[in-house]
């Protein structure tokens, strides 16, 4: 898992593990297009598009999924394999399939029938070779896992043909095309082609083949009266520069100069290859590149990011003021441009700069309370401006968030130490440090005093 600010500390943010232990990417401009491209499908599944998030994984297989509660993963390789904005639209409308029939609940109902098999061939297994028949009683174990993945697996295959039939149905209800959800099914058909069908056994599989999805699909998705919507070409311009510049921050520089060579003088090209550069160390390239984005779009908040971080990121945070406080403004305060132009104030070490910076972090923060550097440059700006109390506030909002509770009770009781009583900061502190010091008692061995 990779720490804070591995190369583009704002721009795309990674800062957390989801269930599966990828690392989250976090983007400004990202994000809001899978706001705007979700936002329809959510409100179809009966959802609230404020409790609903989709949020992109730095894992470059073909994958995306729910892990409980109302949170959608996709992963940058699905985003890098996916020709426009509607086939991820199609993904999307599937997993919400899974969020709103409520297979992250039910899937229960699947375990607890083949955990009975698991435990009861265990137990067969085991008296068996307790009565001298050593072969057959691992012969009756080998047998009663596989019932059990085979029967969770049939389980889980009933899920996503329904995910899909459910993704088919938002789609439809919010005016959306399924051709996306079609065409991307056809595009794994073709990976299980090159793969060798022959090779793969259906009844392993917790999805089911995707030439069967295809053909459980087609009718109803083509019957839909928006199959011949018109695409959302805006929509589609923004997916593209999103996947340029995702393949330049996750793959190889040489990778990327091979998608986006420099004879290349696309707006996406230029884009990707800022990335690129920016993350390799050839800050001058980078500039270039970024120059080149605000040639073409002067007021753009997302390129006037770009060239605000890669200024910072260069030593040169005075220059890189302009940019980034425009980009913030543009974009109405967006939490992690807003983090990054609050980090480039501080990094003046001019303490005219401080207050705004407080100012600029707490809207941050008070916006997306979820992020764990925007609580450090708080923190950061609170001590360099003498208001330690506040700065141990943010330093234990920082160590709630990454689950350092030692250090968040610790900070916490400090801050209560020098804030008003009873004020809204005070009792945050207290919340934190009654919270972290819970889950060390309910955790002794993990938490044990070192000595």
């Amino acid at each position: 898992m990779k720490r804070l600010f591995a190369g583009l500390a704002a721009s795309l943010l990674i800062w957390a593990q989801p269930a599966a232990a990828q690392s989250i990417l976090r983007d400004a401009e990202t994000e809001a297009m899978f706001n705007d491209m979700s936002r329809p499908l959510i409100l179809a599944a009966g959802l609230s598009p404020n409790n609903v998030r989709v949020v992109l994984i730095n894992d470059d297989s073909i994958n995306a999924f729910t892990a409980g509660g109302q949170t959608i993963y996709v992963n940058s390789g699905l985003i890098q394999a996916a020709d426009n904005a509607n086939q991820v639209q199609g993904v999307i409308a599937h997993e919400l399939g899974h969020v709103a029939d409520g297979h992250v609940v039910l899937i229960g109902a699947g375990a607890r029938p083949a955990m009975g098999i698991s435990i009861l061939s265990m137990v067969l297994g085991l008296a068996a070779i307790a009565a001298g028949a050593p072969e057959a009683g691992a012969g009756i174990l080998s047998a009663g896992t596989t019932a059990a993945e085979g029967k969770f697996l049939a389980f889980s295959r009933v899920q996503e043909s329904t995910a899909d039939a459910t993704g088919a149905k938002f789609l439809r209800e919010s005016g959306l095309s399924g051709k996306g959800m079609l065409s991307f099914f056809k595009k794994l058909a073709n990976e299980e082609y090159a793969y060798g069908l022959k090779n793969i056994d259906p009844f392993a599989q917790s999805h089911p083949l995707s030439g069967e999805r295809i053909a459980n699909l087609t009718a109803d998705v083509t019957a839909s009266p928006f199959y011949n919507a018109k695409p959302d070409l805006a929509l589609d311009d923004r997916f593209k520069r999103v996947k340029a510049k995702l393949l330049g921050y996750v793959a190889d520089p040489k990778t990327t100069l091979n998608v986006y060579p420099e004879e290349d003088q696309s707006v996406y090209a230029h884009y990707a290859r800022a990335y690129a550069w920016h993350k390799s160390g050839y800050p001058e390239k980078a500039d270039a590149e970024a120059a080149a984005l605000l040639k073409a779009a002067p007021h753009d908040p997302y390129f006037l990011e770009i060239q605000g971080q890669i200024l910072l990121e260069a030593g040169k945070p005075r220059q890189a003021l302009t940019p980034l406080r425009e980009a913030t403004d543009l974009s109405r305060n967006a939490p992690l441009i807003a983090t990054t132009f609050g980090h480039a104030l501080i990094a003046t070490e001019d303490k005219a700069n401080y207050p705004e910076a407080i100012k600029v972090l707490r809207q941050a923060v008070a916006r997306d309370d979820d992020n764990p550097f925007a609580w450090y440059q708080l923190g950061t700006a609170y001590e360099a401006s003498g208001d330690q109390p506040r700065a141990l506030l943010a330093t234990a909002e920082q160590a709630s968030l990454t689950g350092d509770h030692r250090t968040a009770a610790y900070s916490a009781r400090g801050a209560m130490q020098g804030l008003p009583p009873n004020s809204v900061d005070w009792i945050r502190a207290q919340d934190i440090a009654l919270s972290a010091q819970n889950e060390m008692d309910d955790n002794p061995k993990k938490y044990k005093k070192r000595r």
